[in-house]
């Protein structure tokens, strides 16, 4: 006996489309969160800091980590078992929630090298940080939206 995979339905592309951005969005995340972690290693070794520093660069690594990888993962989960993709705020919820991590994670970036290398900051770095935590913010009411919309939505299958 084999297994095969269930037939797929035009029906399932877009599902399909959704959970491999969804992914592909976590792996990157994780990517960027293990180079920034060898980064942050790296960089205050090399300014003289062997045992890292305190402040916004040494939690980078873990933002991206979990506010990144780690959400998205579970959103994996979430779309497979509600299909959220059927919603239209879906795309506005996955795209204005991984600029928000994006621009946050580089602000903290930013900030973090200013602080190593003891040298001045912008106060435009804590406004464009508050727009990256702003975007995060209603990135997750749209996917809290999105997931009671996926949670009411009838299951075809039990028709």
């Amino acid at each position: 006996m084999t297994n095969s995979p269930a037939p797929t339905t035009p029906a399932d592309a877009p599902q399909r489309r959704a959970l491999t951005a969804v992914f592909v969005s976590a792996v990157v995340w994780i990517a960027l969160g293990l180079l920034l972690g060898l980064f942050y290693r790296e960089f205050t070794k090399a300014q003289g800091f062997p045992n890292g520093v305190d402040g916004q660069l040494a939690l980078v690594h873990t933002h991206l980590l979990a506010v990144g990888a780690l959400v998205m993962l579970i959103v994996l989960a979430l779309e497979k078992a509600f299909r959220l993709s059927a919603s239209r705020l879906f795309r506005w919820f996955f795209w204005i929630y991984n600029v928000g991590v994006l621009l946050t994670a580089a602000m903290m970036t930013w900030h973090g090298i200013l602080d190593v290398l003891k040298l001045e900051e912008s106060k435009a770095i804590a406004g464009i940080a508050g727009t990256g935590h702003i975007l995060i913010s209603a990135g997750f009411v749209l996917l809290l939206i999105t997931v009671w919309k996926g949670i009411r939505r009838p299951d075809p299958a039990h028709r």
